[in-house]
């Protein structure tokens, strides 16, 4: 059986525990959000904007003790979560952010 990478990205989270996932769509992720829109395993949260979604991710990964994942397409989508990157980094908080 084939299977494509966005799917392999989903089963790669389900496999390490991941439940959520805070995402912001663009042009190049989104074969990825196709495969979340099928999976049930896994709630994607859609905050307004990739900076707001950051450090929503922070707060579950702060609040919760799990990992905050992250979703965003790629130049300004990268770029608007740098500062939640670090500061994240700099309290030791546990982060996966994807781009496109």
């Amino acid at each position: 059986m084939q299977i494509t990478g966005s799917q392999l990205i989903i089963n790669s989270l389900i496999e390490e525990g991941v439940d959520k996932i805070f995402a912001y769509p663009g042009g190049y992720d989104k074969d990825i959000f196709d495969a979340l829109y099928h999976e049930k395993d896994i709630e994607l949260i859609l905050p307004r904007h990739e900076q707001g979604l950051i450090h929503a991710a922070e707060g579950y990964a702060r609040s919760t003790g799990k990992v905050g994942v992250c979703l965003v397409t790629s130049g300004p989508g990268a770029t608007n979560l740098v500062t939640g990157i670090a500061d994240a980094n700099y309290d030791g908080i546990p982060l996966v952010c994807f781009t496109g």
